[in-house]
């Protein structure tokens, strides 16, 4: 025993000998001094090295071997060194590099993982980058997960195209998406707004599991989406992306970014899509995929001052589905057959204005957002109609106490929303007026990190909500990072929009008789241990996360086999969520990724403490992607494995009849694409084991029969897949 605890004290005593340096790396011209995106710093002795984030920092892990020489470089500016001295371990520094513009032109090649675990970050944030997202189709937000095992993506039924995505096994409702820290895809958008963003757009996107900084917002229970758009002054001249497949869908993007002058900068968005084939592949006289069109815009400008900056645009979207039986048209006044059409219309103005003070580290940000919102929707008989107007205000001061490693941000929010949703003789008209608080302090050390924050909120229906968040980062070795989480979170339910696929069913709604914010707190942490496999960089990361609810709004589709009842949590519900995922290199060009994720999630349905139904407790998950020596080939393929899932009942069927559990199967996607100069042309394929649900619709010879059901989808409605796009890009030229 004594020797055993002598190890354990040498070991940790050992870790001092491990280091890292962190710090952030500028671009100055003279005039400006901006942080560097992608600069190349690397260790010339050992050969470590690494590259800097979106907002110009780094962390790089020092040898036991020191002195060394650092060379920092980056595009467009004059290369510089630094001697690292074993003085310098755990320092944090500042580095600014200087145009080049009268030395002769450098051009530095950089290669940055396309799906990473941000170790910099004192939360658990998982990037993946426009390279990630160009493995698949990534037509829209619901198809930008395939590639990643954090996200589950299902269909919401068989006859609207709804998807939805889940974190943790929980509803995607409970996860807060934002674009560009806006909220995005709230209220009336929630149903079928993951259509809205093209793929094309996105320039990264960060994935935080847990409850996120208080500075982001309240609503954050089961984790948080940001969506990074392309930027004006780095996204390209001219960008176009077509796209077709055999289900008659086709797809055209275009985008580009100008640069004016020093201080201003424009890009402009574009997107046009529609299914035009009218599929019943299975024969069930139902459209395999519900025809239709979406059309995008975003224009958004740039404006970058010595003492202040600012973004602003707008977004617009129209997006038109037509599903149901095969030849239904919509406006028929006779329901001569059944039907789905749902018409979404959307407007919004953003803006964001960033103040610098006197001292450098103290500035002043300000967030607004105006958004204007219906939906037109119809299933059946049932007509649901929907009208959102919502408004959004977050000012936050940023500065520090002392030195850098005590910052804190203080800030100030407002919500108001004006929201009618109308379903056959259920009404709910509701505006809501939420203005809060909040403060949050890190602090930086040597090995710890911290982020302690607390918001509170005044609802004017509800009162006041206090949401207290906290999140560290311990390392422990220089390879080895431990993360620990805890936080609440809350929203109010709107059970009409959140559930609105429910409608594909001759089942009766029982509703609330009364709503209650769904509160729910967070615990959890996580594992990333670094290491050297096949003498390449390996990743392993292994996290937990505990979610239980002080009030919910239960959608319970077991209290009987002719209704949904939405009712307020009166017991437990929780969900406990494990996933353990492994990035090694096996080749140079070889990237192979790992994953498996383990879901428990139960509440009460139908008076007993169940599993979510079509919520697979298991998932396997494997991706490979290789480009070949000359880059002009790239191979990419995606392979999944969901377990079984519990199933609600069939009414009219004896219980030994019964199907009431999902089997497992596999779906397995593909993509190879082929660079030739600004061109990139791509073929692929999705399910690509033909893995289908068998008659995914309950009943579909009498839709109008008490026993319809489009809801009961646990798998893959559609078959094989194959698509081709191509891609054109024209690179703009930075100018210093």
């Amino acid at each position: 025993m004594k020797k055993i605890l002598s190890i354990v004290l040498f070991t940790l005593m050992g870790t001092n000998l491990f280091a890292q340096m962190k710090g952030i790396v500028f671009g100055s011209n003279n005039t400006n001094k901006i942080p560097l995106y992608g600069a190349k710093l690397k260790l010339l002795q050992s050969g470590q090295g690494t590259v800097t984030a979106d907002d110009g920092t780094f962390e790089l892990s020092l040898p036991k071997q020191l002195p060394d020489t650092l060379v920092i470089s980056a595009m467009g500016y004059a290369s510089d060194t630094l001697v690292v001295g074993k003085s310098d371990r755990f320092i944090s520094l500042e580095i600014i590099l200087y145009s080049d513009q009268l030395l002769p032109e450098m051009v530095v090649e950089i290669r940055r993982n396309s799906h990473s675990i941000s170790r910099l970050k004192t939360l658990h944030v998982e990037e993946l980058t426009s390279s990630e997202l160009r493995k698949a189709a990534c037509c829209n937000l619901s198809e930008s997960f395939e590639t990643n095992a954090s996200v589950d993506v299902s269909i919401a039924d068989a006859v609207s195209g709804s998807r939805k995505i889940r974190m943790m096994g929980i509803d995607g409702v409970y996860t807060q998406i934002q674009l560009e820290n806006i909220p995005y895809l709230r209220g009336l958008e929630s149903a079928f707004g993951l259509n809205s963003i093209p793929g094309t757009w996105i320039e990264s996107i960060q994935i935080t599991k847990g409850t996120g900084n208080v500075a982001n917002g309240y609503e954050s229970m089961a984790g948080l989406i940001n969506l990074e758009l392309k930027k004006p002054r780095e996204m390209e001249r001219f960008y176009a992306n077509a796209y077709g497949n055999i289900f008659g869908r086709a797809e055209l993007n275009l985008n580009a970014g100008h640069i004016l002058n020093e201080k201003w900068s424009t890009g402009w968005m574009a997107h046009a899509s529609g299914v035009f084939a009218d599929m019943d592949n299975n024969g069930d006289g139902f459209r395999d995929l519900p025809m239709g069109k979406t059309v995008s815009f975003l224009n958004r400008w740039d404006y970058r001052g010595k003492k202040m900056e600012a973004q602003f645009g707008f977004n617009a979207y129209y997006d038109e589905k037509m599903g149901g039986q095969v030849g239904y048209k919509s406006g028929d006044e006779l329901p001569l057959m059944y039907g789905v059409y749902i018409a979404s219309k959307h407007i919004d103005a953003f803006a964001k204005t960033g103040f610098f003070l006197k001292k450098p580290t103290n500035s002043i940000g300000i967030v607004y957002n105006l958004k204007y919102q219906t939906v037109d929707a119809t299933f059946g008989i049932q007509q649901f109609y929907g009208e959102e107007k919502r408004g959004y205000i977050n000012a936050i001061y940023d500065g520090i106490i002392g030195t850098t490693d005590h910052k804190i941000k203080l800030g100030a929010s407002g919500v108001f929303v004006d929201m009618l949703q109308h379903l056959g003789a259920l009404h709910s008209e509701r505006v809501e007026i939420v203005p809060g608080a909040f403060a949050e302090y890190t602090y930086t050390g040597m090995r710890l990190s911290a982020v302690l924050g607390a918001r509170g909120d005044y609802h004017n229906l509800y009162g006041f909500q206090f949401s207290p968040r906290l999140h560290t980062k311990y390392t422990l070795t220089e390879k080895l990072d431990v993360r620990l989480t805890a936080g609440k979170g809350w929203r109010v339910p709107n059970y009409m929009i959140d559930n609105l696929s429910l409608l594909a069913s001759s089942r009766t709604w029982i509703a609330p008789t009364d709503l209650l914010p769904e509160v729910s707190w967070n615990f959890g942490g996580s594992l990333v241990q670094e290491f050297k496999l096949f003498k390449r960089k390996a990743n392993l990361t292994i996290d937990f996360y505990h979610t239980f609810f002080e009030n919910q709004l239960v959608v319970d589709r077991d209290f009987s086999s002719a209704q949904v009842r939405f009712f307020n949590l009166n017991g437990v519900s929780y969900s406990n969520s494990f996933q353990s995922e492994l990035t090694i290199a096996p080749l140079k060009n070889l990237e192979l990724r790992f994953a498996y994720k383990f879901l428990d999630v139960k509440s009460e349905f139908g008076g007993i403490m169940q599993q979510q139904v079509m919520v697979p407790r298991h998932r396997g998950f494997f991706n490979a992607a290789y480009f070949t020596r000359n880059k002009r080939w790239e191979f990419d393929l995606t392979a999944s494995i969901y377990g079984t899932s519990r199933l609600t009942e069939l009414p009219g069927l004896e219980p030994t009849l019964q199907h009431l559990q999902s089997p497992a199967y596999p779906i397995v996607n593909a993509q190879i694409t082929h660079i030739y100069k600004k061109w990139n042309f791509y073929l692929g394929g999705e399910n690509l084991t033909n893995f289908r649900q068998m008659s995914p619709i309950v009943d579909a010879a009498n839709p109008f029969g008490s026993n319809f059901d489009a809801t009961r989808i646990w798998g893959p409605v559609m078959g094989i897949n194959v698509y081709l796009g191509v891609r054109y890009a024209f690179k703009l030229k930075i100018k210093n």
